[in-house]
């Protein structure tokens, strides 16, 4: 296999899409930076095409590097003992590196042995699009000598850099009215980088890819449409509830351990968010149903919903994605949805160690008014069970300080709460 050829032209690649494209610093790019200060290896995980090979060469460019993307078609049936070759090619073309970019490495067998090796005297960069198989791989043999940063598709803050809009404490009226404009089409399209330079047409090309080459051909599932109905059934039905016994019945699917383990294999790939309803009983947190929620809303908006009639469940969604965002900035913080038995309902219950952080309710409103009463009550009582005093709800464009039954609420726009920095 000629790997010098696939070297330099994927390199080139990467070049020309600099050259040619917008290209923003993403928000976790300084952290990856302060990591690969010394000889190590940096583990970028994410969905699929969300950045991660031009987020890797950002951080190698100014530097000796070498780069290769193992899911080229041509490097199909690559094994480990090609690696050394491949390394020899590296050397061959750029006669030394200091930083070696190895792009979705999960496709080789034993290839973390080859990185360990390499860690000693290379700042080493891996990326993948399933979480579960490197994280596994890179347990045994990388104990506490990897750092991994988890890479979504853009922020709202790095859209806002995409469509030039300079961010500020104080905006105009003129200004605010174009973030709300855009904030509203980030909540129809989506994130995705590639959707910038060629429209929402390639969102179900990019779909189509996590569902064939990151699940059905990975872990070679047979039954490849009840699973593509079980992934489309999900995400159409995001920000929602399901019991997996239930959803069984109505894929037709006979057992429900198959069915976990499906979900389990949407969530390796990123593409599907899934929250536990907190309980301080963990049994109960076991048996309670789940909540889904998509990474993208571009995706969710291929599945066939209506835009125009969802726009408080897109911010639902879009709060989800942000929290998981943090998330990956603090391991600490936990992420759950409350439920009593009487249907009282908490969109997000923040839990840090062993104290819930913050209550967060998501509602599609421009006023007070607008705002359903339950909604409130909910959260006043999930306030007083989970002693919580830290209460914030999410509205389209109404923001206040309140007190309501001797407790203060919190009420921010999306858009401000969005674009606020990470604590």
């Amino acid at each position: 296999m000629d790997f010098k050829t696939i070297i330099k032209e994927q390199r080139k690649e990467l070049e020309q899409i600099e050259k040619q494209e917008k290209i923003i610093k993403r928000e976790f790019l300084d952290e990856g930076k302060k990591f690969l200060k010394y000889p190590n290896v940096l583990v970028v995980t994410g969905i699929r095409r969300c950045g991660k090979s031009i987020f890797s060469y950002l951080l190698a460019k100014k530097s000796k590097f070498g780069y290769i993307n193992f899911d080229d078609e041509r490097l199909t049936g690559t094994k480990t003992e090609d690696l050394n070759e491949i390394l020899q090619a590296f050397y061959e073309l750029y006669e030394d590196i200091n930083y070696l970019i190895l792009d979705e490495i999960q496709n080789i067998k034993k290839w973390e042995l080859f990185a360990n090796r390499l860690r000693r005297t290379k700042r080493v960069i891996i990326t993948g699009s399933n979480s579960k198989l490197l994280a596994g791989e890179l347990a045994t043999h990388l104990t506490g000598r990897h750092l991994d940063i988890i890479l979504f598709p853009f922020s709202f803050k790095e859209f806002l850099d995409l469509n030039q809009i300079k961010k500020s404490k104080v905006y105009t009226t003129k200004e605010k009215a174009k973030i709300l404009k855009l904030l509203k089409e980030y909540l129809e399209v989506g994130g995705f980088p590639e959707v910038n330079k060629f429209g929402k047409p390639i969102l179900p090309k990019i779909y189509g890819d996590i569902i064939t080459k990151d699940i059905l051909l990975r872990y070679e599932i047979k039954k490849k449409e009840e699973f593509k109905k079980l992934a489309k059934y999900l995400i159409t039905n995001f920000c929602e509830e399901i019991s997996y016994s239930k959803l069984a019945k109505i894929l037709n699917v006979k057992h429900v351990s198959t069915l976990s383990k499906w979900i389990s294999y949407l969530e390796d790939s990123f593409l599907i968010l899934k929250l536990e309803r907190f309980s301080f009983k963990l049994k109960q947190q076991f048996l309670a149903p789940k909540k889904i929620y998509c990474i993208d809303n571009g995706i969710v908006n291929i599945t066939g919903f209506r835009f125009s009639e969802n726009f408080g469940k897109l911010m639902e969604n879009s709060v989800a994605i942000e929290l998981q965002r943090k998330k990956s900035l603090n391991p600490l913080i936990e992420i759950y949805y409350w439920k009593d038995y009487q249907q009282n309902e908490v969109d997000f219950v923040i839990k840090e160690r062993t104290n819930i952080k913050q209550l967060i309710q998501v509602t599609y409103a421009d006023n007070k008014n607008e705002i359903k009463e339950r909604e409130i009550r909910a959260l006043i009582k999930a306030s007083r069970e989970l002693k919580c005093n830290n209460l914030l709800i999410l509205t389209k464009d109404y923001e206040a300080e309140e007190i309501v039954e001797g407790k203060k609420v919190k009420f921010i726009p999306l858009w401000k709460w969005l674009l606020q920095e990470q604590e």
